[in-house]
């Protein structure tokens, strides 16, 4: 089973931007920790970090047909990337939409996602942790699905 992990605009500088608000786990690390529970779930990564909404939109279609899911960190994005939010409806697969920190705790700007209404669901809050719960639900979600 093929899991797509795409990293939006400035996850590149994690570890470095704004510590006090997403740690000091950069993304090298969190891709080491995914790939970790992907070995451990059975289930294979392609994963891809763009500070462009276009090539995050490209990697959707490329997989398109032989993904089972994805799990999406829009970033910077997550407010303004109508392209990302219309390629993730026409995905045959679900995508979970994942955020290190509480959008919803932070500047009323950050509340709202445009990316949301086409996702399965969201997961955040939990710093890096959020990669490794969304790619546990995608996982089983996914799973389930298979056996109905």
């Amino acid at each position: 089973m093929k899991i797509l992990v795409l990293h939006g605009p400035n996850l590149n500088l994690l570890g470095r931007r704004e510590p006090h608000i997403y740690g000091s786990t950069t993304l090298a690390q969190i891709n080491e920790r995914l790939q970790e529970l992907a070995r451990e779930l059975k289930v294979e990564l392609e994963i891809l970090q763009s500070n462009h909404e276009g090539a995050l939109v490209d990697f959707l279609h490329k997989y398109m047909d032989n993904a089972a899911g994805a799990i999406l960190n829009p970033a910077g994005l997550t407010q303004f990337g109508v392209s990302l939010h219309d390629a993730i409806k026409t995905m045959p697969f679900p995508v979970i939409e994942v955020h290190i920190s509480n959008r919803h705790a932070r500047e009323e700007w950050r509340h709202h996602s445009i990316i949301s209404p086409a996702v399965k669901a969201t997961v955040e809050g939990l710093g890096w942790r959020s990669y490794l719960e969304a790619l546990r639900a995608l996982v089983e979600i996914v799973r389930e699905a298979k056996k109905t």
